[in-house]
């Protein structure tokens, strides 16, 4: 077994989210992935592994500390990363396929970075009151600020609050506990003119109930943008700026296509490839 380090949406090295990727661990238990990712302690670790489905290039599953997800956006781009780095070639040229618990996901190179094809909401409309209550708790945003609060889950089962502001999403300060399972995202709009069309910060709880906020965060930009241009809030394609309140300097390129498909991309870097994992206690049968 190899491991692989990728930098993801990072406007410059070093500043996205990092990214573990597992290559040769077909042999690997469900729990044995799951403790490696408690270990490294990343928001997600991937497993790449050979598809299922004849139309897709690669399998990926992804793991957080608290378990499996079906779909996430900066592992979907950090696993194609390691992949194509490692000589996968896809079937399409410029076009991988991945595999994943939602399904097949396009990623696409758009010059120098890649971009996944943002899965469709499997849950949407507004929050009912005590799921707003709560979301407001976590971030920690009074209701007044609040534009929009509204699902927009496609994977994991984000809570989206639109403020009207970019600074109002930059001064809010997040309670330190929440349930696991906690996806509460804010977003707002910067001036018109700036180089950034919006600023998101995303917040979501560890195993131990703390609320971490995620550096720069594929899903909940990639829900954040089938709602936005959706509901007729954007047009065209847009900048969202992510993580400068955790020392990130992430930079997510949202575009709708002619097709009306909403792709989500930025840059991928390897920050370290091919660390051999050894046979430990941990991964023995």
């Amino acid at each position: 077994m190899q491991l692989d380090l990728v930098d993801v949406f990072g406007s410059v090295p070093l500043r996205g989210n990092p990214l573990a990727v597992v290559r040769g661990g077909e042999g690997l238990s469900d729990a044995q992935m799951l403790r490696l990712t408690q270990w490294l302690n990343f928001s997600e670790t991937t497993f790449l592994l050979p598809p299922t489905d004849s139309r897709a290039d690669y399998r990926v599953r992804i793991f957080y500390p608290g378990g499996e997800l079906p779909f996430a956006g900066h592992p979907t781009l950090g696993s194609c990363h390691a992949w194509l780095e490692a000589g996968g070639v896809p079937h399409e040229d410029g076009v991988a396929i991945q595999q994943c618990g939602a399904g097949l996901v396009e990623v696409r190179r758009e010059g120098g970075a890649l971009a996944f094809r943002a899965p469709p909401l499997i849950r949407t409309g507004p929050l009912d009151e005590e799921e707003l209550a709560e979301a407001l708790r976590v971030s920690g945003v009074d209701r007044a600020q609040v534009i929009e609060a509204a699902h927009v889950a496609n994977g994991p089962g984000w809570k989206m609050l639109r403020l009207g502001t970019a600074e109002a999403v930059l001064a809010a300060e997040p309670a330190p506990k929440a349930p696991l399972g906690t996806d509460v995202g804010l977003v707002g709009p910067h001036p018109a003119g700036s180089e950034l069309g919006w600023e998101v910060r995303a917040f979501f709880a560890d195993t131990h109930g703390r609320v971490k906020e995620d550096p720069v965060t594929g899903s909940f930009n990639a829900g954040v943008a089938v709602h936005l241009f959706e509901n007729g809030l954007a047009a065209g394609d847009y900048r969202a700026g992510q993580g400068q309140k955790v020392g990130a300097e992430g930079i997510v390129h949202c575009a709708r296509d002619a097709e009306g498909a909403i792709w989500i991309g930025g840059r991928t870097a390897t920050v370290a490839r091919g660390a051999a994992l050894p046979e430990f206690e941990a991964f023995r049968p």
